[in-house]
């Protein structure tokens, strides 16, 4: 998990107010804003494309193929199946230990699964 920040904006949940909770209209102490519970600590992650922390939905076509590169930060190139085309793919800080060669399990542009590349063993290739 990413502990500290790289970028320069500061990163906040959008869901949790970190402000003085005050009271509404009317008399103190009879109205107040609603409880929210934190799922996750503020700070520790915080991903606006991750689908376990962030916003996003995870619908859509499910697509698969193999890393190729991953010389962009938290983004890697995949090849799609079997035709010959690459594409970009998000991949969160809380998806680890990703190597060129693995077979990654995607929804559109987003990361999901990651199989690991066989190494050594002869085999034939998945693509």
């Amino acid at each position: 998990m990413a502990d500290i920040q790289t970028e320069r904006a500061y990163q906040k949940w959008p869901t949790i107010f970190q402000n003085k909770k005050r009271v509404l209209l009317g008399e103190t102490g009879k109205e107040k804003l609603p409880w929210y519970y934190k799922n996750k600590s503020p700070g520790t992650y915080i991903d606006k494309k991750c689908p376990s922390t962030g916003n996003v939905s995870i619908r859509g076509r499910i697509l698969s193929g193999v890393v190729t590169k991953m010389r962009m930060q938290k983004t890697i190139y995949n090849r799609f199946e079997k035709r010959h085309k690459n594409m970009l793919v998000h991949l969160y800080p809380c998806i680890r230990d990703v190597q060129i060669g693995d077979i990654v399990t995607t929804v559109r542009f987003n990361v999901l699964k990651v199989t690991k590349a066989a190494g050594t063993k002869k085999q034939f290739q998945e693509f």
